[in-house]
């Protein structure tokens, strides 16, 4: 029997899912080490095994592809643990970081202070240099200056080092000099250039990706190769695939080369598992996917069968946050999971999170040290998580700890400990909803006519209340649902991107200069294509697109042309048609009239690496189940009887009135008093919520 294995490491559990040749998938779930990485995967994996009945080296062993997301390079940039990073400018353009796209939230008050930026002002280093915007060179490279700079770098203990120079996208030779100079004063210094990780014309967002790439290499390098290492020490014999921000997998090798394709790695996934569930039940494709795990809860969207992608990911608050200025699945993530921790504020209102109890020291029913109130906490005293069945029994929780830590808010509301912990689920059920809406209004997506897709180990807890909220008709919980994102990656294929900047405009189209780049492309995505067929990977295909706007707009739309190379006017007059249908699509008006002015370039490569088939149907039975067992739980001020189900127990053709909750080994499933869950044929909950709202 050969097995699959896809890891989503997060910041409080590290999940695990194994498919076999029948496809049938086999979670587990363990907390997370944030000392090594196969720490917890190890754990996961002995989770795994004992439902599987086989030993892990016998699993490591007959596994023919790993697959591995983590939060760990979004952890690191957010909490700033990077390596020391030099930034090399152009001089006379030393504030590009600090500034960015604005940089303060009152942008014309000049008494507010720029926050810091990625990088600190003291390690950004400016370079006698110039390329015009035609590139021409203006001022030559003072080589010198570059020496004696590079030398210095030796006592300054830079670890990094990220160039970025002025319309270094229309002539590279001055980015590409400064490369081979850090080789040969400082080799073994992991270094980028902007010209090659981003190039792209909106000058901060090029500088801030090659600045982010930069800061992680030694990060993202050390911790990568210590996971191949632990591995391969394991028994492990085959590829080592590694989920990016693409929605996609890379081979190892190849993502420590541009560790940046690391951020959203794992959140990045749930789409794609989202998407095939929905596509298996042949629910509307206009698809919502929740996924609420320990520390964030996190919303991506699909339209019209296709994944969202955008190009403005803030890392933190936008505007002053930190940009990625790559593509990568849109992901909008706020701290409401599991972990987010219950206060009250100086107003006496209640808040849940965004301060996050992590798996260290974790929820204070984990009974691991945390004494402070999250929302796992008031699932355990409202009785929708059964302390001696959580991860299917293989962890105890102490009820009497998230009480204690509940009281003192309780006290501070002037309310009972229950009633409190029941405003605690609503208030972060209400920042979920608000989340949804923020990805989906302003896209133009009514929720009503969507599929809610709800994942994440605390996903369950309250979805049927946002549900009702939302207007949404149907909702799929999968029964990995507790793994979404490690499921995801079960589905990915091996993407990677390129682009190249050339502006031009429909009415005076330069076909040799498009064409020029996007040969460029594709030679880039060929060289690519082959290493992957080396490696026996040919079913392979391409994609390309365009940024472009109406001339005189400020921001582009990313639009999908049907061809890499622009061979007459048909050719243009399709750009221009796809372009007026985006434009319509995101902002309800086109103006036929106006010439598109076309920014930058991009190409993605897709290679299948054949994902299982979905979980085979369980076998038929009566439309009714009988309950493991009654328990007390609140869905208001009262508790009341409500019946619980292990999932493992029902089979396709049930229905299940609430209130009533179904456990599954990962996840569990709350069914609030009018809301309704039938097993579909394909063995996964389709939930109808309730018409009642948030209570």
């Amino acid at each position: 029997m050969k097995y699959r294995i896809s890891v989503d490491t997060g910041g409080t559990f590290t999940d695990v899912v194994v498919t076999d040749e029948e496809g049938q998938f086999t979670v587990g779930k363990a907390l997370t080490d944030k000392k090594r990485a196969f720490s917890s995967i190890a754990a996961g994996l002995e989770v795994a095994c004992e439902e599987l009945k086989i030993p892990v080296a016998e699993l490591v062993a007959s596994t023919s592809v790993f697959i591995y997301g983590t939060t760990r390079a979004t952890n690191g940039i957010v909490e700033r643990k990077i390596a020391r990073t030099a930034f090399l400018s152009t001089e006379g353009f030393p504030d590009t970081l600090l500034l960015k796209e604005g940089g303060k939230a009152e942008t014309h008050n000049l008494r507010m202070e720029y926050p810091d930026p990625y990088i600190p002002r003291s390690l950004t280093f400016e370079i006698p240099e110039r390329i015009s915007a035609e590139g021409t060179v203006e001022h030559p490279l003072n080589e010198q200056a570059v020496r004696q700079l590079l030398t210095e770098f030796k006592t300054k203990k830079i670890e990094a080092i990220a160039v970025c120079l002025l319309w270094s996208i229309a002539n590279p030779v001055h980015e590409k000099r400064v490369g081979e100079l850090i080789e040969e004063f400082l080799p073994g210094v992991p270094y980028t250039l902007s010209s090659e990780i981003n190039p792209i014309l909106r000058e901060y967002r090029r500088a801030s990706s090659t600045a982010i790439d930069a800061s992680l290499k030694p990060l993202m390098q050390e911790y990568l190769l210590t996971l191949e290492k632990d591995l391969r020490k394991a028994g492990y014999e085959n590829d080592i695939l590694v989920s990016t921000s693409f929605g996609g997998v890379m081979h190892l090798s190849d993502v420590v080369l541009k560790p940046i394709f690391l951020v959203k790695s794992g959140p990045a996934m749930a789409p794609i598992a989202g998407l095939a569930y929905v596509a298996a039940e042949e629910l509307a494709e206009d698809v919502i996917v929740c996924d609420a795990g320990g520390t964030t809860f996190d919303v991506s969207l699909v339209r019209d069968g296709q994944v969202e992608f955008t190009r403005d990911t803030w890392l933190g608050p936008q505007w002053t946050g930190d940009n990625l200025g790559m593509a990568s699945v849109a992901v909008h993530s706020i701290g409401a999971g599991g972990g987010s921790i219950a206060w009250v504020d100086t107003g006496g209102l209640l808040q849940v999170g965004p301060r996050s109890a992590g798996s260290e020291p974790g929820p204070a029913c984990y009974g691991l040290g945390g004494l402070e109130p999250t929302v796992t906490d008031a699932a355990v005293a409202l009785g929708y998580i059964d302390p001696k069945h959580f991860l299917g029994g293989r962890m105890h929780l102490d009820e009497d700890a998230a009480r204690k830590a509940i009281k003192p808010l309780a006290e501070a509301l002037n309310e009972s400990i229950e009633h409190t912990a029941f405003a605690i689920i609503a208030v972060a059920n209400e920042n979920m909803i608000q989340a949804i809406k923020e990805l989906t209004v302003n896209e133009g997506i009514n929720p009503a006519d969507s599929t809610l897709v709800a994942g994440g180990g605390a996903g369950g807890l309250g979805i049927a209340p946002i549900a009702a909220e939302l207007g949404c008709r149907n909702v799929l919980i999968p029964r990995t649902a507790g793994a979404l994102s490690a499921s995801g990656m079960q589905f990915s294929d091996i993407i990677t991107e390129t682009g190249a900047s050339k502006i031009t405009a429909t009415d005076a189209f330069d076909f040799d200069g498009v064409n020029a780049a996007l040969t460029a492309i594709n030679q880039q995505l060929d060289q690519f294509a082959s290493n992957l067929k080396s490696r026996g990977i040919s079913e392979i295909k391409k994609r390309y697109f365009v940024e472009a706007r109406y001339r005189f707009q400020v921001w582009e739309l990313e639009v999908e042309i049907e061809t890499g190379v622009f061979n007459g006017p048909e050719d243009v007059d399709a750009l221009i048609e796809a372009f007026h249908s985006m434009h319509d699509r995101v902002f309800a008006i086109t103006d036929i009239g106006q010439a598109v002015e076309c920014l930058n370039w991009r190409g993605r490569l897709i290679a299948d690496v054949k994902a299982p088939s979905l979980e085979p149907p369980r076998s038929n039975t009566e439309n009714r189940a009988e309950a493991d067992r009654i328990r007390k739980a609140y869905f208001g001020k009262e508790p009341i009887d409500t019946s619980i189900y292990l999932g493992s127990g029902l089979n396709i053709g049930v229905s299940i009135d609430g209130p009533a909750i179904i456990e599954e080994p990962t996840s569990t499933l709350v069914i609030n008093p009018g809301a309704n869950v039938k097993v579909s044929s394909g063995g996964r909950y389709i939930l109808t919520p309730s018409e009642h709202g948030l209570v």
